[in-house]
């Protein structure tokens, strides 16, 4: 049998999360996030699809995902694998990269792997300290420090935005999502918004995108879906909220998305502490 374990933390001192999988082979499907996630491989073998770009991870390899960046992965060697990364909400890097920079911006990271990267070691340690919810600064300290290097390294201050801008009706079709997703939205609703075929949308927003329009529905749903846990609404009111068919579908996609059920993800928030949570699953 294959012992899964599952940790995350919310560190109130940096205000952002800490994830740690152990043993899992779960594949998680293309999705997106609406935070940054620097994270690093312990262990294993992975196959990531990100921003339509293939690569191979391995251990040490550190992998940076932007807000909006589409990405999928799944195992490939037929071991478990080991995954730390730490979530940080864009409002909370914009604080970090004010007090790193002294220039109010949101970051591009140009970089999605980095491969046997030196950084995974202040990675895993800055990891630990908030695992074991140290209280000095020393953990700000390395984050800064680390922050810094990815910074001045893997970023451009001349692309704040992606290279390449959606077209108009990609535009329209992704405010509309946004704004309606706790809706019944079809994909002819979507058609007569933008003006495209039905075929023509779903190629255009999935070659622009990295990822079709049902899936980004979704996805903005999961992030909203968040949120909502976070403040201690059940996931059988947030499932209704967020234009979830049932219950089970609900817990079924946040469970691939996120790597945890809602109701695992609530009690990170919920519970007296409001620091730590551990998740231990066994299949």
């Amino acid at each position: 049998m294959t012992r899964e374990v599952r940790t995350v933390v919310f560190d109130r001192d940096l205000k952002f999360e800490a994830y740690r999988f152990e043993g899992i082979m779960q594949k998680f499907p293309n999705h997106f996030h609406d935070y940054y996630v620097i994270g690093f491989i312990e262990q294993g073998k992975r196959h990531l699809l990100c921003n339509q770009e293939e690569h191979i991870l391995n251990s040490g390899d550190v992998v940076i995902f932007n807000p909006a960046d589409p990405h999928a992965c799944e195992q490939i060697d037929g071991r478990t694998l080991d995954y730390r990364c730490i979530n940080i909400q864009p409002e909370v890097m914009r604080e970090y990269v004010l007090e790193i920079t002294g220039i109010d911006y949101l970051p591009r990271f140009t970089h999605n792997v980095l491969y046997q990267s030196e950084l995974s070691s202040p990675l895993h340690d800055l990891h630990q300290m908030i695992l074991e919810d140290q209280s000095d600064f020393q953990k700000e300290e390395l984050f800064l420090f680390l922050l810094e290097q990815l910074l001045r390294e893997y970023t451009e201050t001349e692309t704040l935005c992606p290279a390449q801008e959606p077209t108009s009706e990609i535009k329209i079709i992704c405010e509309y999502i946004e704004l309606h997703y706790a809706q019944n939205i079809t994909l002819n609703q979507l058609s007569e918004l933008s003006g495209l075929s039905k075929y023509y949308l779903l190629r255009l927003f999935t070659r622009q995108k990295g990822i079709s329009p049902y899936r980004y529905l979704e996805t903005i749903r999961i992030n909203h879906a968040k949120r909502l846990l976070e403040q201690g609404i059940l996931p059988i009111e947030v499932a209704s909220l967020t234009g979830f068919s049932d219950q089970s579908h609900f817990t079924n996609f946040f469970k691939r998305l996120i790597g945890l059920t809602p109701k695992q993800y609530m009690r990170i928030f919920v519970q007296q502490t409001g620091v730590k949570s551990s998740m231990e699953l066994t299949k």
